[in-house]
């Protein structure tokens, strides 16, 4: 065979190539960048100026003076509000998951419809954003803590349940297979293969969810009227500035912390 007739490709001719698509394709990045910017009339130059008006407007505005360290308890009552309610819809959401995530998962299905099923419905419930089942459950049950329990709920359950599937096919695949080839019953291969393996990672998620809903909730209940989102709307649009700025704060504090302790749990248990 003749040897010019073979293509073979070097690993210089595959960095050469590498390199020049990755040159392609930040001068797509580039164009497109400046394309927006120049349609959107984003000018970025006037945010470095406006700068030293935007932080002494901040100062004179936003720190919170006494009317607004008064309303505290408040705010605190719908901090925990919001903290409970997000921890709820989370936890929930995740048993739920958890139930289809065994239908769907490659390993543990029961037969291909339910596999299929699952994995539409999570698919479904994960790619409508929030804000979208809130105004959704808005119309029927109007402004209420229940609406955003909903809104949080079915937004956790589609994301859980792909992370779970995930999470059960990486970690329960050999132990599944191990475990049929004993004829062993399937709630058996659940019980002894699939929660052993996957609980850890299951909870690092749920944990990741909890955190991830309580700054949803913000959003949420400036939508239904619920948790600490309803203050911090009530108090911007009436402009009282320095108590919706406490808000934040308090809403800062309380995610960081709970990241905090999540990562800590998230290192004893993996």
């Amino acid at each position: 065979m003749n040897s010019s007739t073979i293509d073979m490709q070097t690993p210089s001719d595959f960095f050469r190539y590498r390199n020049v698509m990755l040159r392609i394709f930040l001068a797509i990045l580039i164009a497109l960048t400046l394309l927006s910017a120049w349609h959107t009339e984003l000018k970025v130059g006037t945010f470095f100026t406006a700068l030293p008006r935007v932080a002494s407007w901040i100062f004179a505005h936003v720190v919170p003076d006494a009317a607004a360290w008064s309303r505290f308890p408040s705010m605190l009552e719908k901090l925990v509000e919001t903290i409970f309610l997000s921890i709820m819809a989370t936890t929930t959401a995740a048993v739920t998951a958890f139930l289809f995530a065994i239908m769907g998962s490659q390993c543990t299905r029961i037969n291909g419809f339910f596999a299929i099923a699952s994995r539409a419905v999570a698919s479904v419930s994960r790619n409508i954003p929030i804000a979208a089942w809130a105004l959704i459950f808005l119309v029927t049950f109007g402004m209420s803590a229940f609406t955003g329990y909903l809104a949080l709920f079915f937004a956790s359950f589609g994301f859980l349940t792909r992370a779970f599937i995930e999470t059960i096919d990486e970690a329960s695949d050999s132990q599944v297979e191990a475990l049929r080839a004993t004829g062993a019953s399937y709630p058996h291969i659940i019980a002894q293969a699939v929660i052993p393996a996957s609980i850890p990672q299951m909870i690092s998620w749920v944990l990741y969810m909890v955190e991830t809903n309580i700054r949803d909730a913000t959003l949420v209940g400036l939508l239904t009227g619920s948790g600490i989102g309803f203050l911090f709307d009530l108090y911007y649009k009436t402009q009282q500035y320095k108590s919706a700025s406490l808000v934040v704060i308090l809403l800062v504090i309380v995610v960081m912390t709970i990241e905090f302790l999540s990562n800590h749990v998230r290192r004893k248990i993996l």
